[in-house]
């Protein structure tokens, strides 16, 4: 055993086993924490905004599918008569824009512009559900999302005291490379999460820009 613990490959073997441990337990705390606030979207309760996240578009400017899924899901919501407005929070520059391409899809599938809110100041998770909580007042809502992404937007919105409620956009099976971006992407982004809702939260208290 001792001739296994001075093994440098153990050792290092050892060190990384430990950091990914560290990294992805506050993943798997949330997932466990949250895991009664996500619905589906035919059991989803009835809340007066949804927020529909960004995530990203393709190079032709259409919602990419894990995109499509949360508009869709959305959508769905909609015109079940579980929400009256949409929210749709992402980037946008000159080139880009994540909320118009999102609003566009909605509009295609029915939903009137005058029940399709805006946001380009959606950066980011935080910035979106801060935005919302803070610039339309929204203290009840759903949020419209993939499971590997609800458990932290949770977090976020407990932290500015929303209260929030998940819905799956999981429509379809994705392409595994896609997912496992995403899913790996989300060890860090939990982290940041975390520091948001428990730190800066509480610190930022600089006025926001409108959309």
């Amino acid at each position: 055993m001792r001739k296994l613990i001075k093994n440098p490959a153990f050792r290092w073997m050892t060190i990384l086993a430990i950091i990914a441990f560290i990294l992805l337990l506050p993943r798997k705390i949330l997932n466990w924490r949250y895991a009664a606030q996500i619905y589906d979207p035919h059991t989803a309760p009835s809340r007066w905004l949804a927020i529909v996240f960004g995530a990203g578009l393709r190079s032709d400017g259409i919602p990419s599918t894990v995109l499509a899924d949360r508009v869709e899901a959305a959508v769905d919501l909609y015109h079940q008569g579980r929400v009256s407005k949409l929210l749709m929070s992402g980037f946008a520059n000159q080139s880009y824009d994540e909320p118009g391409a999102m609003r566009a899809l909605a509009l295609d599938l029915g939903v009137p512009n005058e029940d399709i809110l805006i946001d380009r100041g959606g950066s980011r998770t935080y910035e979106t559900c801060r935005r919302a909580k803070e610039l339309l007042h929204a203290d009840q809502v759903l949020l419209i999302s993939q499971d590997f992404h609800l458990p932290r937007a949770l977090i976020i919105c407990q932290a500015l005291g929303i209260d929030a409620i998940g819905v799956r956009a999981d429509q379809r099976s994705y392409h595994t490379l896609a997912y496992s971006f995403w899913s790996l992407r989300e060890i860090p982004a939990t982290l940041v999460a975390i520091w948001d809702s428990f730190i800066n939260s509480w610190l930022t208290k600089k006025p926001l820009p409108p959309s």
